[in-house]
């Protein structure tokens, strides 16, 4: 699609090169399995880039480590005397810190307490399968521009790998990105596409109360903390609520809270932690100074005092309206406009947010479900899956972007 005319493209009469070739498609379904079988936690994806890198290398393509020692970028077509900067797809390669429950499945995690249960090994193989096909167009010199593939580590550990990703250059000469991530809400064949923010700000919150402790019988002679902290965990919420626009949608919500150890004792120190979620990015940029105001007031009243560790993690990401024209295109080319959906913003953090605070860039949600599966899996659950032809579905997506991007 050109980036310079508001003109609508012209219809294609004859499809795109690129589609999936079923020798790659089996392999490509392999390779994801041994990735689900072998998962690895952010920043210790050594395995993992290793076999990225071994894949690559075969096809004839150079592939570069990033400095951090995980995850790799990989050009795939010469640049020769063309400086257009280069449209980038991105996976991330890490998994999650939790046991993987599937029954009677080959494939399950092999590693105790670890799972690929968020996608990042369908997302691994459909960046892996893109870079792969667009390589076999170069070489038949059907590629009209170069292609930067981004096989991201820690995407799960705030802030995530993103910030170490483009520290290492992965956006040097790049002009635009984009991503998918699975959807276990949406069905496989099927992406869905939102301009705008497409997820939200997730920050991590850890705060500790402290003062003078004592008997349950002379609560007057103490600082309550039990008290102080049940306040702060229901009255923070409730008066963040009141000082920023219900529309920005910032919320704290709490997943732990620890005090003390007998019944009749007044415990002297008292820990909170939980998260901050905002869906605007004006909002987020804020949220900090606001938390930390609030807390300090409602904790104040009990006379506690507060540590408050706030770990700032992700800004939403934030769809630019030209990529997600371009992801449409795609998708159109391929399947047809029917195979494309309207989603919603989401809750949940993604650390691609970060690459879009340099270049535009899109992520779309890649449908996941079997047609007719009423298992309702979700993400971040140990049973979670994936209908694998969405494997197929990225490849096509990313390399159909791949050509249109320089129309």
């Amino acid at each position: 699609m050109s980036r310079d005319s508001d003109a609508e493209p012209t219809p294609r009469t004859e499809p795109l090169p690129g589609t999936l070739p079923e020798a790659l498609r089996a392999e490509l379904i392999a390779f994801r399995r041994d990735l689900h079988m072998h998962p690895e936690l952010g920043n210790q994806e050594f395995r993992t880039t290793a076999a990225i890198k071994a894949r690559l290398e075969k096809a004839g393509l150079e592939p570069r480590v990033l400095d951090t020692g995980t995850g790799l970028i990989c050009d795939v077509g010469s640049r020769g005397s063309d400086t257009r900067p280069m449209l980038a797809l991105r996976a991330d390669i890490d998994a999650l810190p939790i046991p993987d429950t599937k029954a009677g499945v080959a494939y399950r995690s092999t590693v105790p307490d670890r799972a690929h249960a968020c996608g990042h090994d369908v997302h691994t193989a459909s960046v892996l399968g893109a870079g792969l096909v667009l390589a076999e167009l170069d070489r038949q010199g059907m590629l009209p521009n170069p292609v930067r593939l981004i096989f991201q580590p820690a995407e799960e550990v705030l802030p995530g790998g993103a910030p170490d990703t483009i520290e290492s250059g992965a956006l040097e000469g790049v002009g635009r990105i984009i991503g998918v991530h699975c959807d276990p809400k949406v069905d496989v064949g099927r992406i869905g596409l939102r301009v705008g923010a497409i997820t939200s700000a997730c920050d991590r919150l850890e705060v500790s109360l402290d003062g003078p402790g004592g008997h349950t019988a002379r609560p007057h002679l103490t600082t309550d903390l039990v008290t102080a902290a049940a306040k702060v965990a229901t009255e923070v919420p409730a008066l963040l609520a009141r000082r920023v626009d219900a529309r920005a949608g910032l919320a704290v919500t709490w997943g732990r809270l620890e005090s003390g150890h007998a019944c009749n004792v007044i415990p002297q120190h008292a820990e909170l932690s939980g998260t901050v979620r905002c869906l605007e990015l004006a909002a987020w940029r804020e949220a900090p100074d606001l938390v930390h105001a609030a807390i300090d007031e409602v904790a104040g009243m009990y006379g506690a005092k507060t540590v408050i560790d706030y770990v700032q993690g992700v800004p939403p990401v934030v769809n630019d309206a030209a990529v997600i024209e371009l992801l449409a295109a795609a998708m159109t080319a391929r399947r047809g406009s029917p195979a494309i959906e309207g989603t919603e913003q989401s809750l949940g953090g993604e650390d691609f947010s970060w690459y879009l605070e340099h270049v535009p860039g899109a992520m779309a949600r890649l449908g996941v479900r079997t047609p007719g599966d009423t298992a309702r899996l979700d993400l971040h659950r140990g049973d979670f899956d994936a209908d694998e032809e969405a494997i197929t579905v990225a490849v096509e997506l990313f390399t159909a972007a791949a050509q249109l991007d320089s129309l």
